[in-house]
């Protein structure tokens, strides 16, 4: 299936691209995200009529997740669960119990943002946390995990 990219999409292509991708992730991801569209020649030239706009739109999404990730990387998050004597915890802490986390201190964050390719942290100590804000955007924060 081949697609006219509307955003940057990491290891796909860039704006403007145009690109062949499996007919289940165009139909179930680009397309209803509004991330791509069919690339045919009215949908070509209709692309060619707005990228200015589009790029402009795109700029604008990269700004603020740089200014987003400017705020994070100045964050160090201490966190408080229940942990046995070794230092293991109860539980885990993933991602979702850290965007929380970071909402709490003022700056919203989707779940999806946070990369943990290590999984959920399962002991007390420090960790780097990575967040994917864009694209191209990626901000580090500092988590504590203490043992209650």
């Amino acid at each position: 299936m081949q697609v006219i990219l509307l955003d940057k999409i990491g290891k796909l292509g860039n704006l403007g691209d145009q690109v062949s991708v499996k007919a289940g992730f165009g139909r179930n991801y680009l397309l209803p995200y509004g991330l791509a569209v069919p690339a045919t020649a009215e949908n070509q030239a209709a692309f060619e009529a707005q990228r200015a706009e589009l790029e402009a739109q795109v700029a604008e999404r990269k700004a603020e997740a740089e200014a987003r990730a400017a705020q994070l990387n100045e964050i160090e998050l201490s966190l408080v669960a229940k942990a046995g004597e070794e230092g293991k915890l109860f539980g885990s802490i993933g991602p979702r119990d850290l965007a929380e986390a970071i909402a709490q201190s003022g700056i919203e964050i989707a779940k999806s943002e946070v990369r943990m390719p290590e999984g959920p942290l399962r002991s007390t100590g420090e960790y780097d946390i990575v967040l994917q804000l864009h694209a191209e955007v990626t901000a580090t924060v500092r988590v504590v995990v203490v043992g209650e």
